[in-house]
């Protein structure tokens, strides 16, 4: 299966913070998700699930964050398992990034996406066969 881009955690999150500051980015945000056929993977649900209720500004209820996380479930999703794991460790190792964001590639790489939405990689960075985009720069 493959799919037209990749989002990370952030760009989840930006689509409901309501954080002073923050509306340019929700705006893109929302436009990423209502716009493209994306995919996630578990560890990006797990880190919107943590990030939602525990670390913003203004926390969502759990039962809130479930209930966005399951209309996310209709989108491809990668399981963390073993061989995403090596690949990780890996990629990690090849391109001198976090473990947590080499996963984040590699489960991108798993859906033949072409590009990773994030802010946490190099811009225009290409990690093997995916390409990092901050959709948050400024043009």
């Amino acid at each position: 299966m493959s799919v037209d881009c990749f989002l990370d955690t952030n760009v989840l999150v930006y689509t409901i913070s309501s954080a002073e500051g923050d509306a340019a980015r929700r705006s893109k945000a929302l436009a990423l998700v209502q716009r493209y056929d994306f995919g996630l993977s578990a560890q990006v649900l797990q880190e919107f699930y943590v990030t939602v209720t525990r670390k913003i500004r203004k926390p969502l209820p759990p039962d809130l964050a479930v209930a966005l996380m399951d209309e996310y479930r209709e989108f491809p999703m990668v399981p963390t398992d073993y061989p995403l794991i090596v690949s990780a460790a890996e990629l990690s190792l090849r391109y001198g990034i976090s473990y947590w964001d080499a996963a984040i590639v590699a489960a991108a790489e798993v859906l033949e996406a072409s590009t990773l939405y994030t802010e946490d990689l190099n811009h225009g960075q290409r990690y093997g066969s995916v390409l990092a985009v901050n959709p948050f720069l400024e043009a």
